[in-house]
């Protein structure tokens, strides 16, 4: 699964990257972001070739859904199942969306602690995961964008620290992801795949990370791994 992970550009590294159009969205670098919390998407324009940039509720409250309950169940979606899921079916054809990244979060269980690493892309650069959006209006008419990231089975790298992984999209398959003309779930579901192990790199940081309410630099420096007890020698 994907918990929490790091954008750590500014807005204008992200317009650039994502080629995205000026908008009003303000971003500021954050370490450890959360589900529920506003997270920057990019899409594209149904009727130009034009992407934008937005903000939106992380955990998606499906159209149809009578209250935000089930937002909290809904930050992944799982790649085998997303075309069977009454939730994601018709987001997989119709509403997708990259979800901008510099890197992701998963605990490894050491007896009873957890230790936390981070995931990156190469030398730490910006990548997107895959993800899926709706459009909800809450009882008093508002209306509520939300979004889940998908994952699929992990990597030789993180699979000694977890067994799912994001959808890390390669760049040349922003296109195609993004493509309102692509309204089939087979097309979208080849580019559901673990990326490689070689372009990617993992380190052990502080459990700092656990707590939501931290959110700077130091959530994301590399730590040594916690190695247990030092046993005493029995002289």
């Amino acid at each position: 699964m994907c918990g929490r992970y790091r954008l750590s550009r500014r807005k204008q590294a992200l317009d650039e990257y994502f080629a995205a159009e000026p908008s009003d969205v303000e971003w500021n670098p954050r370490y450890n972001i959360a589900p529920t919390q506003p997270i920057v998407t990019v899409r594209q324009d149904s009727k130009r070739p034009a992407r934008t940039l937005s903000l939106m509720r992380w955990g998606l409250i499906p159209s149809w859904a009578k209250d935000a309950s089930m937002a909290a169940s809904m930050i992944n979606a799982r790649s085998e199942t997303v075309t069977i899921k009454p939730a994601f079916k018709d987001a997989l054809k119709l509403r997708r969306c990259l979800i901008p990244a510099d890197g992701f979060y998963e605990w490894q269980r050491e007896r009873k602690s957890r230790q936390p690493f981070c995931f990156e892309v190469n030398d730490g650069e910006l990548f997107a995961f895959a993800g899926l959006w709706d459009r909800w209006v809450n009882p008093s008419g508002e209306i509520v964008e939300s979004c889940s990231i998908l994952t699929t089975t992990a990597n030789s790298l993180t699979r000694d620290v977890h067994d799912r992984m994001p959808v890390i999209l390669a760049k040349d398959d922003y296109d195609l992801w993004l493509d309102p003309g692509m309204n089939n779930s087979k097309g979208a579901c080849e580019l559901l795949k673990p990326l490689a192990a070689s372009q990617m790199r993992k380190y052990a940081v502080s459990t700092r990370i656990n707590t939501v309410q931290n959110d700077d630099e130091s959530c994301a420096a590399p730590v040594e791994p916690y190695a247990g007890p030092v046993q005493q020698s029995l002289l």
